[in-house]
């Protein structure tokens, strides 16, 4: 698997639409660039960023790249006029609606019709999505199912996919997942991964692969109506992150580079996660992921109190 993974969450329209054209484009251009892993999730678009990433790697050697979906929502169809933007935050039409669901029969049922959406006959990771509010039934029922369809040889890997590491924690300690898709929380402005989930995957060999590396946008770019975890981002968090890429510009790279260079410190990170919806989005994720971040900027981020001083930082090497 690549180091550098695209998210599918974008080609689902998630806040504004993409033609199929453009979100086809994308992730040609990522093939095109060397980018060998992709993630989607039923959720993203119902079902739409799933149709668009299955029609534009149906055709590639399957052994050639590495595809994960989700699993726990699934799509019940439900016409409504509208669109699912003020309730999913997708700019697609609410032909359907999603309903909870971390039953075995729902596990199986999920993969089955994201294989249908997909176009394909298998997908190497599964992950159970979200499943914060629904702990008991995706400890006791869900993973199980996902144990199962590891064993029969459906699915490759298995994991869990949250915005939190807690509970991240706990797949990892109790459970015999493979990874686990931490999302915010191993970042240049949250660290909370590295207290719980980081040390404990490192120790149980799990692997770790992080997404929204730039907490939602803030750390792409620090501007006035930036966001943090998809709100208005706190006032001392942009100034953290302005002081971050004025740091940045000085050692004569981008903050991008920097957020998408972090996690590596970590022995668990085995890849990041970054959407993209557009060609040039994609050029410029695996620009800043091949850029050499010099140890010097690490240390003096850590002296300005910008950074922990016991967090672990890259030793300077591209990603």
């Amino acid at each position: 698997m690549s180091t550098l993974a695209l998210g599918g969450a974008a080609l689902g329209n998630l806040f504004r639409p993409v033609t199929d054209a453009q979100a086809r484009a994308t992730v040609d251009t990522a093939w095109d660039l060397g980018v060998r892993a992709f993630d989607t999730a039923p959720h993203y678009g119902l079902g739409l960023s799933e149709r668009r990433l299955g029609a534009a790697l149906r055709d590639r050697p399957r052994a050639a790249f590495t595809l994960s979906t989700k699993a726990g929502r699934l799509l019940e169809p439900d016409p409504r006029p509208g669109d699912d933007l003020a309730e999913g935050g997708f700019a697609v039409p609410a032909t359907h609606r999603r309903v909870w669901d971390f039953s075995a029969d729902g596990v199986r049922r999920s993969l089955e019709e994201s294989l249908a959406r997909l176009g394909l006959d298998r997908v190497d990771t599964v992950y159970l999505h979200d499943p914060d509010d629904h702990a008991e039934q995706a400890f006791r029922e869900a993973y199980p199912a996902l144990e199962r369809l590891r064993a029969e040889g459906t699915v490759a890997r298995i994991g869990a996919g949250m915005n939190q590491s807690a509970m991240l924690t706990r797949f990892v300690r109790d459970t015999d997942v493979d990874e686990v898709l931490c999302a915010g929380r191993c970042t240049l402005l949250d660290q909370s991964a590295h207290a719980d989930l980081l040390p404990a995957a490192e120790a149980r060999g799990t692997a770790v692969v992080i997404g929204g590396v730039f907490n939602s946008g803030l750390l792409a770019d620090p501007g006035p109506d930036a966001t943090y975890d998809y709100a208005q981002a706190p006032p001392e968090l942009l100034a953290i992150a302005r002081k971050l890429s004025d740091l940045a510009g000085r050692y004569g790279i981008s903050l991008r580079a920097a957020a998408l260079a972090f996690p590596f410190a970590q022995p668990a990170v085995t890849a990041v996660l970054v959407g993209a919806r557009t060609p040039e989005e994609v050029r410029d994720a695996v620009t800043q992921a091949g850029t050499r971040v010099p140890g010097d900027f690490w240390k003096e981020a850590q002296a300005e109190g910008l950074l922990p001083a016991d967090v672990p930082v890259p030793t300077g090497e591209p990603s």
